[in-house]
Order: C-alpha cells, then sequence, then structure tokens
C-alpha cells in the first residue's frame, strides 16, 4: 500500500504587498497563530486549513490583506469567535512603531526563562536576556573587592554585605537590594541599547523588581509592558528546583536551592509586594500554556489600550502577518 499523498505539497503560494513577496509557511503562520493561546499543534493545523482553502480556490499568490481576513474566517470557523478576536488584536502590536519590551520578573524558581523563551516565540521576538547574564557580564567589569554583592547568588547575596547590619533589618532583603542596585543599571542600559537599535526584546530574571528602574523614562521610545510570575504554593515552587536538576544533568544541584529556599521564598514575597504597590501584574505560573496565554494576553490589552499603537511603517511581508489595519469595504475579497 502506496504512502498518502499530501496534496498541498509541492505548491508554492506567494503572499505579497506593492513591492515584496515571500512563500506562505505553515511553520510561520502557526507561530503567528499560537499568540492567540492554541497548543502548537492545534495552530499548526489551522494553518494547514488556510493553505488547504487556498489550495482548492487555485490560489497561487495572496495578497496581506487577503490572507488576513481569510485567517481570521479559518481561526474563527475552526476554534471560535474568541481565538479570533485575540488574533486580530495580537496583530496591534505589528502596529507600534517603537521597540517593544517585555520585562518578567519573579523570584528563583518561578519558572521565568521558560515562560520568557515561550512568550518570545509566540510573539516572534528573538532577543531574549537574562539578568543573570547581565549580572555576569558586570562581573568581568567589576571586582569582587569594589561590588561583592555581585558575586552571590540573589538569594545570598547578603553574604557579601559590608554594612553594619541593623537589628530591625532582613540582612537577605538588604542583600538583594544591594544586588538589585548594581544590576539594575545593566538592565537600564539593555533597555536603552534596544530603544536605540529599535528592536523588540525579552528581560526576564529575578533583578526586574518593580519600583528600581523608571520606566516612565523610556514611555515616549519604548513601549514596554512589566509583570511579576509567581508560585503561590510551596510544594510546587519547590519541585520546579527538582525538575531543573533533572534538565540540566545536575548541573544546577537541587540541594543547593533547597537550603536556600526560605530565602528564595522571602525574596518572592517581597518583589509580589513591590509588584502591588507599583501596580505591577503578579501572574500565577502553575501551568505553562495557561501563564503564557495569561501573558500575551496582558501585552495584547496593553498595546490596544496604548496610545502608540499607531499604524507602522515597517513593510508588512518583512514582520510576517502584518497586520496593516483595513476597512472592511476596502479589503480584498477571495473569490
Amino acid at each position: 500500500m502506496g504512502k498518502k499523498r499530501n496534496h498541498n505539497s509541492g505548491r508554492r503560494i506567494i503572499i505579497k504587498d506593492e513591492k515584496h513577496g515571500l512563500p506562505y509557511s505553515k511553520g510561520l503562520m502557526a507561530s503567528s497563530i499560537m499568540a492567540t493561546g492554541l497548543a502548537p499543534a492545534r495552530a499548526y493545523q489551522v494553518a494547514e486549513a488556510i493553505e488547504g482553502e487556498l489550495v482548492a480556490r487555485d490560489k497561487s499568490s495572496v495578497t496581506i490583506q487577503a490572507l488576513r481576513k481569510l485567517t481570521l474566517e479559518t481561526i474563527e470557523n475552526s476554534v471560535g469567535v474568541e481565538y479570533a478576536d485575540k488574533f486580530r488584536r495580537w496583530q496591534e502590536l505589528s502596529k507600534l512603531d517603537k521597540p517593544l519590551i517585555i520585562l518578567i520578573g519573579g523570584t528563583t524558581g518561578v519558572g521565568k526563562s521558560t515562560i520568557a523563551s515561550e512568550v518570545g516565540h509566540r510573539l516572534g521576538i528573538t532577543r531574549i536576556i537574562s539578568t543573570d547574564g547581565i549580572r555576569e557580564v558586570m562581573r568581568a567589569v567589576f571586582s569582587q573587592e569594589l561590588m561583592p554583592a555581585l558575586y552571590n547568588s540573589s538569594f545570598n547575596a547578603w553574604q557579601g554585605l559590608r554594612v553594619p547590619r541593623l537589628k530591625s533589618a532582613d540582612p537577605i532583603i538588604i542583600g538583594f537590594r544591594e544586588q538589585l542596585a548594581a544590576v539594575s543599571v545593566g538592565v537600564k542600559a539593555t533597555i536603552e541599547r534596544a530603544q536605540k537599535e529599535g528592536t523588540n526584546q525579552i528581560i526576564e530574571g529575578v533583578h526586574i523588581v518593580p519600583g528600581f528602574i523608571d520606566l516612565s523614562a523610556f514611555k515616549e521610545d519604548v513601549f514596554i509592558i512589566s509583570l511579576v510570575v509567581a508560585v503561590d504554593d510551596e510544594d510546587l515552587h519547590r519541585s520546579h528546583f527538582y525538575i531543573r536538576e533533572i534538565e540540566t544533568e545536575g548541573f544546577r544541584p537541587f540541594e543547593r536551592y533547597r537550603a536556600n529556599f526560605d530565602n528564595i521564598r522571602k525574596i518572592g514575597e517581597y518583589i509580589n509586594v513591590l509588584a502591588k504597590d507599583h501596580h505591577t501584574p503578579v501572574i500565577s505560573s502553575h501551568n505553562l500554556d495557561l501563564t503564557v496565554s495569561e501573558i500575551i494576553e496582558a501585552v495584547i490589552n496593553k498595546a490596544v489600550m496604548s496610545k502608540g499603537a499607531e499604524k507602522s511603517v515597517v513593510s508588512p511581508v518583512k514582520s510576517g502577518l502584518d497586520p496593516e489595519s483595513l476597512k472592511a469595504d476596502a479589503a480584498e475579497e477571495l473569490p
């Protein structure tokens, strides 16, 4: 019995605007659709359905406007109006005329790195920077004698304190704050670099703490959304470190984090309090897909409400499924 043939294979469909053209890609389309919160497999099925419809209509090329219309119709018919609306609102991000910076904070072990990677994948953001990486760079510049707070993990930065410890102050928080003050300089410089280059970016790490960087100084030139990830359940939080040890083959040992777990939780509570004080969203990390969807929803909602979400000058083909705002009576109809 022969293999089942893929009737769409070998058929090349070009997505075009006035000057450019790129071949239709199910993978890229699926990635775009995943921004609605759909699981990868389901998003790929929708992307295949879109390609199938284009082939059925004998289309060798399609304008971005027509593809956008077909995509919305297919999403609505396949998975529902809610997802079509999310996709429509997600496209507002492509109309921003300034860099998008997403800041993801939270204490050690809440899943920030994994979440940041998945959010970046779904939103098409390739630059993801860890504040631990920024700290490592700063350690190469400043000696331990000059800046000892950089040479310990966030949960035991207090061991490098050189100032007298006040009886009324918690050394865990004081040490964390001293490290924060140093690393925040590097985080601010990273945002300024993205601003100059005009690049979208995600910065994640325990050093993303509301109130330590004046984000209002960037609001004219950069679109920034800051949020904090938290794990309320202690047992679930503790299990993250065990999984991390397995995934890294012991490079990040469970015992080290278990021994400092109380400090890690204390820092988490401190970050959450500051998030509340500065009206920063705190997202619960208990299920990766749900957490990622909630973060993307928060980003989309802020983009839609932002006055900065104006018409983009970027080529629609260059930005993927662009998302030029269309009037219903001007949109091209697929025959």
